[in-house]
């Protein structure tokens, strides 16, 4: 997801007007005004030619895999979080449309999701803290238990989105009770959402993004270390800020990390741009062996890895995690997309990003190749 309003240039989301300004940073323009392309300062700069061109290359792609599985997955579910637990389930849960609740559902296949019973396992306070804008829940087994790590906003104040935690301890997380956790506190009181987690060599780690007070971008991504499932440790570093052109479309904004490993490195997948045809997936990587916590052991890739393609009529893909096939060995990427390129009024207000699943392979010099996003029903995976 992204978005904010009432506070200095933040991710993308809509608003009815320019909000207040927070203390902690300078003034920015309301998300809808630049979104109209207002004159105003700090407004973002329009569609480069760079960015139009790789969106032309990659619109006359073809995917070197086709997909087994049938797409779209699961309709009007956006930011989609899928796992596949060591009960032999493959759990879901993703953004609803109306920014009001959280969804699980479970299937011993990944087809299955598709007509699996959904069940809503919290919903958005009627006032106070958490009671709007309940963006892109992500569901992790830490320590023995279930946590999920979603965005929210005070009802009173719906663009003050911070990152919040449910815990269940009951080993079925469609039973027990969900206890919220409170709020993941970081450096700044400032908008910040897509919290992941992950593990490496006996150490968690939370990547999220964020606004940094006074730098000229909606979001950056972050890194730190965990105290526990919703308490940071010790210092936070910023890995990636949006820098390219196609990272600047619309909005500045690096959001949506997901973490691989695999070939004696970490692959971090990230989302970038507004969240409509121009958005995409950019990647940072890191030695398994090297400090993930030092910035400079990162290196980002100058281009997008996975973008719109006008062959197989898919606009917007983004917001991905991985998962694997039932042979747990074939990598699987996650991910929502629209079916068309033309929006009436703020994308977030266009509820028609569906989760999409494909298989994707690895390129010879060892990195992640995801092809473009598949045609809809493109086949039927196993059962």
């Amino acid at each position: 997801m992204s978005r904010a309003d009432d506070q200095p240039v933040q991710p993308s989301r809509p608003s009815p007007s320019v909000r207040p300004v927070s203390p902690e940073g300078p003034a920015a323009p309301g998300r809808r005004l630049l979104l109209k392309g207002a004159a105003i300062a700090g407004a973002l700069a329009a569609v480069p030619a760079t960015a139009s061109a790789a969106s032309a290359a990659s619109a006359s792609a073809v995917p070197r895999k086709a997909a087994p599985y049938v797409n779209p997955l699961v309709r009007n579910r956006a930011d989609p979080h899928i796992r596949r637990h060591t009960d032999g389930f493959y759990y879901f849960t993703a953004t609803a449309p109306e920014y009001d609740r959280i969804i699980l559902r479970r299937s011993r296949t990944l087809d299955g999701l598709a007509t699996a019973r959904e069940s809503v396992i919290w919903r958005k306070h009627a006032t106070g803290d958490m009671g709007a804008h309940i963006w892109a829940p992500e569901m992790h087994r830490v320590g023995g238990r279930w946590y999920i790590y979603f965005a929210a906003a005070p009802a009173e104040r719906v663009w003050d989105i911070r990152i919040w935690v449910l815990e269940n301890s009951h080993p079925d997380p469609f039973r027990g009770t969900w206890v919220e956790r409170g709020q993941v506190k970081t450096a700044w009181e400032t908008f910040s959402l897509d919290a992941t987690t992950f593990t490496h060599r006996g150490t968690r780690y939370l990547a999220w993004a964020q606004y940094e007070p006074g730098m000229d971008n909606n979001t950056a991504l972050w890194l730190s270390e965990m105290e526990n499932a919703w308490t940071l440790k010790g210092p936070q570093i910023r890995l990636s800020t949006p820098e390219y052109d196609w990272e600047c479309v619309g909005f500045k904004v690096n959001e949506g990390a997901s973490v691989i490993a695999r070939n004696g490195r970490l692959f971090m997948t990230y989302s970038a741009s507004a969240t409509d045809a121009n958005y995409c997936m950019g990647l940072l990587t890191v030695d398994a062996d090297a400090d993930l916590m030092n910035p400079a052991n990162w290196s980002k890739s100058p281009t997008p890895v996975f973008t719109s393609n006008d062959a197989t009529g898919q606009y917007g893909p983004g917001h991905n995690c991985f998962t694997v096939d039932r042979d747990g060995r074939t990598d699987v990427l996650v991910y929502h997309a629209r079916q068309y390129k033309e929006i009436d009024g703020d994308p977030l207000d266009d509820p028609n990003r569906h989760t999409r699943v494909q298989r994707f392979g690895w390129k010879a010099d060892g990195t992640p190749d995801f092809g473009v996003p598949v045609a809809d029903h493109a086949g039927r995976g196993r059962a």
